[in-house]
């Protein structure tokens, strides 16, 4: 028998210095297999030996192949050849497959069916084969197959690019879906004007794919993002329906704008617009959270930018989905507050303790009193969405349409709290010549929003409302004698549908109102909006990796609202004492338009990608009016009208029109890899804005990035547990334009009169209200990103990120002398501030018998710090406010996080009157001479030797440094389960659900656990009406808590019926389930929910908690 064995590297014979995982390329059309393994042999530097004699009886092979591991080159190679191969230590040997016993004829069947992706697209060129056999097919163009195989025999399919299934013979008829390999690492992420291969990105970029998206029910798509992605942190604004969310890319940015940049098909959104998208249009999203990625989009970048791009259409058959859901949401908690017998009873005590006697003669008898919470919250809150998307095409024109919509009300106030949308979208792609595309991609939403008014809001909201009232007032008076005196005799007292009068309180006055009496006054209100959002394109390919591609991409939104205020009278301090209907109508107009060129060219294991663009942006274009009908004859929402007739001096009208804010940009990237190997990327922005002074209209913005594939090289071990090792790193600079219009212009205001001569008269005057600044520029955000991609043992993928942000001129107002004259500060580049981090992201995924699991966790850990506020400035005045409180609750400082908590700090309680007079300076005077037991010990930290407002100190960060997400997914014979879990730590909330300045608010029941005598207790102090040592009107650590929380944000569990029952009746795939939201929180947090956005995180005034919802819902393509 003669061999023959190619010996190709003289230097590295073993297989483990190059491995089967050494990828290659290989074009073969009806080549000879001797032909074919000389090729893999040279390239991959490894031995081949073979028979000659065997290869007598090999078929043709027809391969194209680029970048495949030596593994799967070999089963495509053999897939249909009597042979297969072994590894024997430091050899690739090729023999024949065994002979197996013909079976008999009439024992043999024919298994037929058809393979797809997970997407159900078909995977034409598959391999399928009898194991232990010679026998073998090819899938065809639409992925089906035909095989003759004897009774317990073993299907092993295998594709390139795709885990490999083995499958035991059990009926005639098989298809196959085939995952998409770990180690193939050819999935491609979204970066700014293209697409890159994951395995040769250089710059730190999270992505999220439609089926993550698709197993939560969101109304937003922040909501969908919260906790799939490290580096970024979401947190509800408010639990009210349709409310948008806050999100920050890698902690805080400026003391400004830190929303980061949205783009939506190549469409610039802003936070707040992005509202109009339908989760289940959405293809994928991409997080370009370093400048090394984020660089691309220049002065806008520096809040991080987020790439969303929805759903194409494919050619072939046209395909029909249905997603729905149906379900009822509830709170998730309630707060424990005092009924009316504990309520009195501390009334009393508090009243006796400072000199006065009992308000309530017998508290016992006033029972538990009204559960105001139980009137406002609703249980049984619907919710519901569906969607319905058409999509298919030819080689020639391909399209993607749906509609959606999604109707929820709200668990607070349900009459004024609901959301109802409607979505449209069309994309569609159509190949007018081979050189030649043209496409588009618009979406349009409308909404309707009925609003609780008042959100995380102190004054008056029905919730502040339901947890400061007290629980002695009655919802309603039914008594006639009572509903017959005052004050309910007043003009305007609201009432039921029944007549009675709601209750006031002659307690708890002021902003707190009876909720239900503030519900009637709001009823029917709402607000409303229009939004299109699209582009279209037209790309040109004359020649062989040069596109040309010009993109115009628009915003048009119609906005607004209708009010009617009825006659009212909620309590001595909330009358409305004629009743008026507003509209209001506004409407925004943005456009952009894009150029760009790419030109890719590989030579060799070289490859070169250079793209230069051009933009121009125009958005800010807004109008609002707003007119508004006094003493119009209507006593509700649907009776009023703009068409009555009123007097003209009860007719009021305005109008106002936003300033255009320009940009124009020019900008470039070059990309360079050496064999996927060695990979380096290079981008330059310049962009020209309309918000800065003349003197840096213009800015440049660069970045650098190297990333290293170390397990392509020749030394990586092939049996190494570490299957893929990338490093990377990259530098660069991106800016803020953010910061508002004209802010370098010096603007004149009025009111500034002078008195000329003797007469004493004064004259109309004006003057500049702020000096000008023609050097005012952008803040400008440097960014330096290390990190790693592993995977290893083929199933466990592993990410990580260290990076540190510097943010230098930030806007703010400096103080100028007061001899220049100006009424107020110029605007200036003035400010710096640092973050710095560490990012992980795993992923697992592996078939254990029957079961696919699907693991992936991150978390992320952000540090903030002030570092420069301007030339002998320790820290900014303002701040935080918080009801009547004579200090701001947050300060930001040098050397601290942005808008820490800033206030008293604790030092346990009195316990008795030694422990007072015993706390004293150095110099022996006490420190709080006029406190009592059981009153808080101040802590002196100016150790002056008394307590004023120079002893406030910092108590905390308000933003979270720790945020984590998590999701199993496992699926077994149709049955499948998701568990996503996500949530945050390191931070503290201002829990001031109950008024400061309101001395007999209710009180949750921590209350009763008060200081009441000597070692009673140590951390709640004694009640006594008129708070003399401050106790509780005093912003300090006493309202700071805990806000770390895990949250099992969704639980789904669903069941695919099969396809052989469904196509029967024309179903290609179906599936129900059962899922939940919100289903469980882990927090120490006492007040509704730990989750707490906003300008700054996790100040509580009572904010609209999110839901807790339940729901049936459907899957369906046709």
């Amino acid at each position: 028998m003669k061999l023959t064995t190619f010996l190709l590297l003289v230097a590295c014979l073993q297989i483990s210095a190059k491995g089967l995982s050494q990828q290659i390329s290989l074009s073969e059309t009806k080549a000879p297999l001797k032909k074919v393994l000389k090729s893999v042999a040279r390239q991959a530097g490894i031995s081949i030996i073979y028979d000659e004699d065997l290869l007598a009886s090999a078929h043709p092979v027809t391969i194209e192949v680029k970048n495949v591991p030596v593994r799967q080159v070999l089963d495509m190679a053999l897939a249909d050849q009597p042979f297969s191969y072994v590894v024997d230590g430091s050899r690739i040997i090729v023999k024949s497959l065994p002979e197996t016993k013909p079976a008999d004829v009439d024992t043999i069947i024919t298994v037929t069916g058809r393979i797809t992706d997970e997407k159900g697209d078909p995977l034409p060129g598959t391999s399928i084969r009898i194991k232990d056999s010679k026998s073998g097919a090819v899938t065809d163009g639409t992925g089906s197959y035909s095989i003759k195989v004897p009774p317990g025999s073993t299907l092993i399919v295998s594709a390139v690019g795709f885990e490999p299934v083995n499958w035991a013979v059990t009926k005639s008829s098989m298809n196959f879906i085939l995952k998409i390999s770990q180690t193939a690492l050819t999935e491609t992420v979204v970066v700014g004007y293209g697409v890159q291969k994951k395995s040769v990105v250089t710059g730190a970029i999270s992505s999220v794919r439609a089926a993550d998206l698709e197993s939560q029910p969101v109304t937003r798509l922040e909501g969908a993002l919260q906790g799939r992605t490290s580096g970024v942190t979401i947190a509800a604004g408010s639990g009210q329906p349709g409310s948008s969310a806050t999100v920050r890319v890698r902690g805080l940015t400026t003391f400004n704008n830190n929303d980061p940049l949205w783009v939506i098909d190549g469409v610039v959104v802003d936070n707040g617009g992005i509202g109009y998208l339908n989760q289940y249009d959405i293809e994928s999203i991409e997080v370009l959270k370093d400048a090394a990625s984020q660089a691309i989009y220049g002065a806008r970048a520096a809040a991080g930018v987020i790439l969303v791009t929805t759903k194409k259409g494919k050619a072939g058959t046209l395909q029909v989905n249905y997603n729905g859901y149906y379900g009822n949401s509830e709170p998730a908690r309630k707060l424990k507050l005092l009924n009316a017998t504990q309520y009195a009873t501390l009334r009393n005590e508090a009243s006796v303790a400072a000199g006065n006697g009992i308000v309530y003669a017998d508290p016992a008898s006033l029972g538990k009193g009204t559960d105001w919470q139980s009137l406002i919250f609703n249980n049984s809150a619907a919710r519901q969405n569906h969607e319905v998307s058409v999509s298919g095409g030819n080689d020639k024109s391909t399209f993607y349409s749906s509609f959606g919509y999604l109707k929820q009300d709200g668990i607070v106030a349900t009459d004024i709290s609901k959301y109802e949308r409607i979505n449209l979208r069309l994309n569609s792609t159509h190949k007018l010549s081979k050189y030649v595309t043209l496409g588009e991609n618009v979406g349009y939403a409308y909404d309707k929003a009925l609003g609780v008014g008042n959100t995380n809001s102190e004054f008056g909201g029905p919730l502040s409302s339901a947890i400061n009232l007290d629980p002695i007032t009655p919802a309603v008076i039914t008594d006639p004698a009572v509903a017959a005196a005052a004050p309910y005799t007043n003009t305007g007292i609201r009432r039921d549908k029944n007549g009675n009068p709601y209750g006031i309180s002659s307690a708890v006055g002021q902003e707190i109102t009876n909720p239900l009496a503030y519900i009637s006054t709001r009823l029917g209100n709402y607000n409303w909006s229009h939004n299109i959002v699209g582009n279209t394109y037209l790309e040109i390919v004359p020649v062989k990796g040069l596109k040309l591609r010009s993109t115009l991409g628009t915003k048009i939104a119609f906005w607004g609202s209708e009010t009617f205020t009825p006659i009212s009278y909620l309590n001595s301090s909330t009358i409305s004492s004629r009743t008026s209907f507003s509209r209001n109508q506004n409407s925004g107009f943005a456009w952009n338009i894009e150029n760009t060129a790419s030109y890719t060219k590989d030579i060799r294991k070289n490859s070169f990608t250079i793209l230069l663009g051009q933009g121009a942006y125009m958005d800010n274009r807004t109008r609002a009016t707003t007119v508004t009908f006094y003493d119009v004859p209507a006593n509700t929402f649907e009776e009023a009208s703009m068409n009555f007739k009123v007097a003209s001096d009860n007719r009021t009208s305005d109008g106002s029109e936003g300033a255009d804010h320009r940009i124009s940009s020019l900008f470039a990237r070059v990309n360079y890899a050496y064999d996927e190997k060695y990979l380096i990327e290079g981008i330059v922005r310049r962009d020209g804005s309309s918000r800065f002074g003349a003197n840096n209209k213009y800015g440049t913005f660069p970045s650098f990035s190297l990333g290293w594939n170390i397990s392509k090289e020749g030394f990586w071990p092939q049996q190494n547990l570490v299957n893929f090792l990338k490093l990377r790193g990259g530098y660069g600079v991106v800016g803020n334009d953010n910061i508002g219009d004209f802010a370098y212009l010096s603007t004149i205001g009025s009111g500034r009169n002078y008195a000329f001569g003797n007469s004493g008269s004064y004259q109309i005057g004006y003057s500049p209200n702020a000096p000008s600044n023609p050097d005012l520029k952008w803040e400008s955000t440097s960014q330096t990103n290390v990190g790693f991609e592993a995977t290893v043992y083929n199933d466990f993928r592993v990410a990580f990120d260290w990076y540190k942000k510097v943010t230098k001129d930030i806007l703010q107002n400096p103080r100028i002398p007061s001899y220049v004259g100006a009424i107020s500060n110029p605007a200036a580049n003035v400010a710096d501030m640092e973050n710095t981090g560490v990012e992980l992201e795993l992923g697992y995924h592996k078939k254990v018998g029957e079961v696919d699991l699907n693991v992936n966790a991150n978390v992320s850990y952000t540090t903030n710090k002030v570092t420069n506020l301007g030339t002998g400035i320790k820290y900014l005045s303002g701040g935080q406010t918080f009801q009547s409180s004579s200090y701001p609750i947050t300060r930001t400082a040098l050397g601290q996080p942005l808008n820490s908590f800033y206030g008293f700090k604790t030092n346990g309680i009195f316990q008795n009157q030694s422990e007072v007079d015993n706390y004293t300076s150095k110099a022996g005077g006490k420190i709080q001479p006029d406190a009592k037991p059981g009153d808080f010990r101040w802590v002196d930290t100016d150790g002056d030797g008394t307590i004023t407002e120079a002893d406030r100190q910092f108590l905390g960060n308000p933003t979270p440094t720790w945020t984590y997400g998590g999701t199993i997914n496992a699926a077994y014979k149709g049955i499948d389960i998701v568990v996503f879990i996500q949530g945050s730590a390191g931070n503290k909330i201002f829990q001031g659900l109950r008024r400061l300045d309101i001395l007999n608010a209710n009180w949750q029941t921590k209350a009763l656990g008060r200081w009441t005598g000597e070692g009673s207790t140590n951390d709640y102090p004694r009640l006594i009406s008129t708070d003399p040592n401050r106790n509780f009107t005093n912003p300090s650590d006493f309202y700071l808590e805990n806000g770390s929380y895990c949250r099992i944000k969704s639980l789904q569990l669903g069941y695919s019926i099969p396809n052989t029952i469904t196509k029967r009746v024309g179903i290609e795939k179906f599936r129900i389930y059962v899922m939940s939201e919100n289903l469980l929180t882990f927090t120490k947090y006492t007040g509704y929910d730990p989750e707490i956005g906003g300008g700054v995180f996790s100040i509580d005034r009572g904010i609209y908690p999110q839901a807790r919802s339940f729901m049936l819902g459907v899957n369906a393509t046709f």
